[in-house]
């Protein structure tokens, strides 16, 4: 009997009757849910670099153009356009900035339809990145891929401005004053704006912007592209 039992206990044990901590792993089955994000990620992270080109050369811009008003690199902005190298988050935050648009333009899925009518229900208005220190953009019009024109209600603190380097780039812009002073300064012409005040001018004369109150100063800023 003794004997029987020996020959019982030095059996190899099988997988089953293992302790869970010596069990061998099963493989993990494949989930076709997460195998489809996957893809989908991929596609949207492709689409950038070409989105990129479309809108700079929608705007009339070159390379070296944009590489000047974002401050980055007209080599790395080609690279992403060919969808040769990824973008930084911070990268593409600059090269949105430099076209006017919102980040999430070069990450968002493409709809089935084209938007033709937008509308932005009160205190809803999304933030739009700006480089610009002391400006802060609230957006009230629709996408840039189905809309010429993007408009924005603009919060210029108490000494914001636009920076040493004049500022220059493609397509109109139009600026409502709705509360505070600003000056701004286009071509040869100098500015001090009030409530009510609206300046209409071609983006490709040379401007500057400045709050030089002490008080913050609301704007309804609209920016329209070249066709």
């Amino acid at each position: 009997m003794a004997r029987t039992v020996a020959k019982l206990t030095d059996q190899p044990t099988t997988d089953a009757a293992m302790p869970a901590s010596r069990a061998k792993p099963k493989s993990p089955a494949k989930s076709v849910p997460h195998a489809q994000a996957t893809v989908q990620r991929e596609e949207i992270v492709n689409m950038i670099g070409p989105k990129i080109a479309a809108l700079r050369k929608a705007q009339g811009l070159s390379l070296q153009q944009l590489a000047t008003s974002s401050d980055v690199s007209a080599a790395a902005i080609h690279k992403i356009e060919r969808s040769g190298m990824v973008p930084t988050v911070t990268t593409l935050l600059k090269i949105a900035g430099a076209l006017g648009v919102p980040v999430g333009y070069f990450v968002a899925e493409e709809g089935p339809h084209p938007e033709s009518v937008h509308f932005t229900k009160g205190g809803t208005g999304r933030a739009v990145y700006t480089p610009h220190e002391g400006l802060a953009l609230t957006g009230i019009s629709g996408s840039y891929r189905q809309f010429q024109a993007a408009a924005a209600v603009a919060t210029m603190a108490p000494g914001a401005d636009s920076g040493a380097k004049l500022l220059k780039h493609p397509g109109e812009e139009l600026v409502f004053v709705l509360s505070g002073k600003v000056q701004f300064t286009v071509g040869e012409q100098e500015l001090t704006m009030g409530p009510g005040d609206s300046l209409h001018f071609n983006g490709d004369v040379p401007h500057h912007w400045r709050n030089q109150s002490k008080k913050a100063a609301e704007l309804l800023w609209v920016a329209l592209r070249n066709g």
